[in-house]
């Protein structure tokens, strides 16, 4: 299976679930993104490792992977998110050491995390995007409205409490229903709820 390069676009804030996030991927050679829904720790630790400038008192538990696997001469070579179940992304971090490598299984959104300071690639599979990625319509006539879509996705500047669940109640729709529904969230800009209109019709047709 052929891998496909991604980028972070940036963090999103629920509209509908206080506490939870969206983050969202752009792939690098095409036009799909791939809104995955996080927690509050999770978007602030990426934010702030987003924001170069901002430099926390103390080490955050990502930092603090970081400091320690310098010691130790660990280095994150690359993120492989490798799998979807249930609308559940399940994510493998390359790592190597005295030229030999390892896989450690983790949280997307802590892979991420540890990407974004390893400066290390992030990846997934083609049949991943195929099945997750969603197309973002932006009207092309002017850079300033693409401009007003990139402002939606800065990284957020306050976070509440975490939580994550990602029930919608959606399994009174049809599957039409579901997809008209995908489509006016994304034409909304509203990811967090996209991806979870997503993550049940993936449910649905697998």
């Amino acid at each position: 299976m052929s891998l496909v390069k991604l980028t972070i676009k940036g963090i999103s804030y629920s509209q509908t679930q206080n506490g939870a996030y969206a983050l969202i991927l752009n792939e690098v050679d095409g036009e799909r993104k791939l809104p995955i829904v996080i927690g509050a720790f999770e978007a602030q630790s990426i934010a702030i490792a987003l924001e170069k400038e901002i430099k926390p008192p103390r080490p955050l538990t990502h930092d603090l992977f970081k400091n320690f696997a310098d010691r130790f001469d660990i280095v994150v070579k690359q993120v492989i998110i490798h799998k979807l179940v249930d609308g559940v992304f399940f994510s493998s971090i390359i790592c190597e050491r005295d030229r030999i490598e390892e896989i450690i299984d983790a949280r997307t959104s802590d892979a991420i995390a540890l990407a974004l300071r390893f400066n290390a690639p992030i990846f997934t599979y083609k049949n991943i995007l195929d099945k997750a990625g969603i197309y973002l319509k932006i009207n092309p006539e002017s850079e300033d409205s693409e401009q007003e879509n990139d402002d939606v996705l800065t990284p957020p500047q306050t976070f509440g409490a975490e939580n994550v669940s990602t029930g919608g109640g959606y399994s009174q729709y049809s599957l039409q229903e579901l997809h008209e529904q995908l489509e006016n969230a994304v034409q909304n800009e509203d990811y967090e709820k996209a991806a979870s209109i997503r993550d049940e019709i993936s449910k649905r047709e697998s």
